[in-house]
């Protein structure tokens, strides 16, 4: 567990940065034997800057594309996904779809969360996927900045959303 802490530690760098940005707080780190081979934090939540708000630029589809473009030698199996707040349907399935199997997340996605997806249901291109998730793994530290975030009037992203009152209603360190 302290691995995954160190690795999330990493994740929260990137979530914090994003933050300072305007950003939704979600960062992302891949492992490889526990060292970071690739990191993303989101991007284009807000018009913070360019105006180019947008549903794709996901901290771990960012991180995966940095990681595939960089050709790597890293079997995509032996990859483990750090990302502070759990991969929503769209980031899970193509973490899988990509190779990848196994997730380690800080925050739940009451909203949009991909990693209850039941698997064995699915058509048989999914089934045979065996998929570690790993949840809660710096919870409240994630949970922090994401009241951070929901707090700020500037910051109209999910507002009044299921996700933004579960997390102002959660406990906090």
């Amino acid at each position: 567990m302290r691995e995954h802490e160190r690795l999330m530690r990493l994740a929260l760098a990137q979530a914090e940065a994003a933050l300072k940005q305007g950003e939704f707080p979600v960062g992302c780190v891949l492992a490889h034997k526990g060292a970071v081979i690739s990191s993303g934090q989101r991007a284009h939540s807000c018009s913070c800057g360019n105006g180019k708000v947008n549903e794709m630029d996901h901290a771990e589809m960012l991180a995966l594309r940095s990681f595939l473009d960089a050709e790597p030698t890293i079997a995509p199996q032996e990859v483990t996904v750090y990302a502070t707040m759990e991969p929503c349907l769209m980031c899970f399935s193509t973490l899988i779809l990509n190779g990848i199997r196994k997730i380690v997340y800080a925050y739940e996605d009451v909203m949009g969360g991909g990693t209850n997806l039941p698997i064995a249901a699915l058509n048989p291109l999914y089934r045979a996927m065996e998929i570690e998730i790993v949840p809660a793994v710096l919870r409240q530290e994630s949970l922090a900045l994401f009241q951070q975030f929901f707090r700020n009037p500037d910051n109209p992203y999910w507002k009044g959303s299921l996700l933004a009152t579960y997390t102002l209603e959660q406990n906090s360190l």
